[in-house]
């Protein structure tokens, strides 16, 4: 069992939560990630580790209610706990000093994104990160990132904070104007990395992406988790989830994740239907 400590909402449907995990926070890198069952009947759900804290015995984790299991793992308190959280999981990244990197995050992919940006600032890398989402009210993380970045550059889709329109026309114009970072880093939705991918291919600039395909068991054994990476199949969950966005097939990966909506529509309104209390249920 693992006890929430800490419970934070960052925005609107888009929580905190700092949970006991001693083993886990002891052996977290960047690029970690972990698989948390609520309970016994729960649903496996993949979560990158935003954040970890040795000393404390804790790892920080970020989601947004989406799904029926992302609404009830949101109606937990400080204090309730968490049946099982294996980790760490997948490849960390390769993190070395260089001179610079761009970290162009969408949505809650700020948060996974953190721990890259503050590994690459402890080394001396000089960090600029483009954070987008879809209102105001939806950007999270500033503080964190503005600690850990020698530039933060803000864009919201209805222009109600920062840059008008996509991240991804903050980095073009970034690009288009001279710089040439030595990577870029992106997370985020499926078409976000994508649209990074393609502005970064013009300028020929490497990129690295986090890919959050499906996942089960998280150990590469269930073959849910493959993508074609360079005319190979990979699986994200072990040989992953960073790989390098130029050689990724991301047609082929959305199609992949559509492949249980029917599944996951019942299932939510079901847990609307039944469940006592649940924030999903208002309209």
């Amino acid at each position: 069992m693992h006890r929430i400590i800490k419970r934070e909402e960052l925005a609107p449907k888009i929580k905190l939560f700092v949970v006991e995990a001693p083993e886990i926070a002891a052996h977290a890198r960047p690029g970690h990630f972990f698989v948390l069952r609520m309970h016994e009947h729960g649903e496996r759900i993949p979560l990158t580790i935003a954040d970890s804290d040795p000393g404390a015995g804790t790892i920080t984790m970020v989601f947004q209610e989406v799904g029926k299991s992302t609404c009830e793992l949101g109606t937990l308190e400080e204090g309730d706990s968490i049946l099982d959280i294996v980790g760490p999981l997948g490849t960390p990244r390769d993190i070395r000093r260089l001179d610079t990197v761009v970290c162009v995050a969408g949505g809650v992919g700020v948060a996974p994104i953190y721990p890259e940006a503050k590994a690459f600032h402890e080394l001396g890398t000089r960090v600029i990160s483009l954070v987008g989402a879809q209102t105001k009210d939806m950007l999270i993380f500033k503080d964190r990132m503005e600690t850990v970045s020698d530039e933060v550059h803000y864009s919201t889709d209805d222009g109600s904070f920062g840059y008008h329109g996509f991240v991804t026309g903050l980095l073009r114009d970034l690009l288009a104007g001279g710089l040439r970072p030595d990577e870029v880093v992106a997370i985020g939705p499926l078409p976000m990395m994508r649209a990074t991918c393609k502005v970064t291919a013009e300028f020929g600039v490497k990129t690295i992406v986090s890919l959050n395909a499906i996942m089960v068991d998280g150990t590469g054994m269930c073959g849910s988790c493959r993508v074609t990476v360079d005319g190979k199949t990979m699986f994200s969950c072990v040989e992953g989830p960073a790989f390098d966005g130029h050689k990724v097939d991301f047609e082929e990966l959305m199609a992949r994740q559509t492949r249980f909506l029917a599944e996951e529509k019942l299932a939510m309104e079901r847990y609307k239907a039944h469940a006592e209390g649940c924030k999903c249920r208002r309209k």
